[in-house]
């Protein structure tokens, strides 16, 4: 498949980013389409105040508030869309779980 993923509801005033549909999107009554592809398929998601999307090849996407590091791209801005967390690309990551200001990432040698 593609890797696309789909989100809906209600993104809060304090984060209004964390839907993925990019800016002023902040209420989605049925499951919407994402704008961009992670390029393969998505097998994995967890989602907070930002989300965190896993593909079968083990690269990680995120968006959504990242107001303290937590989507893991050197910085503490937020993401409209899902970018793709280049920290991890040289790992296989299995598994993602997002906290409210963390994210956690288990690669295939446990790091």
């Amino acid at each position: 498949g593609e890797g696309r993923l789909s989100s809906c509801g209600s993104a809060p005033s304090y984060c209004p980013v964390l839907l993925g549909h990019g800016e002023g999107v902040t209420q989605l009554n049925m499951p919407t389409r994402l704008p961009s592809t992670l390029g393969e398929r998505a097998v994995s998601v967890s989602a907070v105040y930002h989300s965190l999307a896993l593909t079968a090849g083990g690269a990680v996407w995120s968006w959504g508030g990242g107001a303290s590091g937590e989507l893991d791209h050197g910085d503490e801005q937020d993401q409209l869309l899902p970018k793709k967390v280049e920290a991890l690309a040289a790992q296989r990551v299995v598994a993602v779980f997002a906290a409210s200001s963390h994210s956690i990432a288990i690669t295939t040698d446990g790091a």
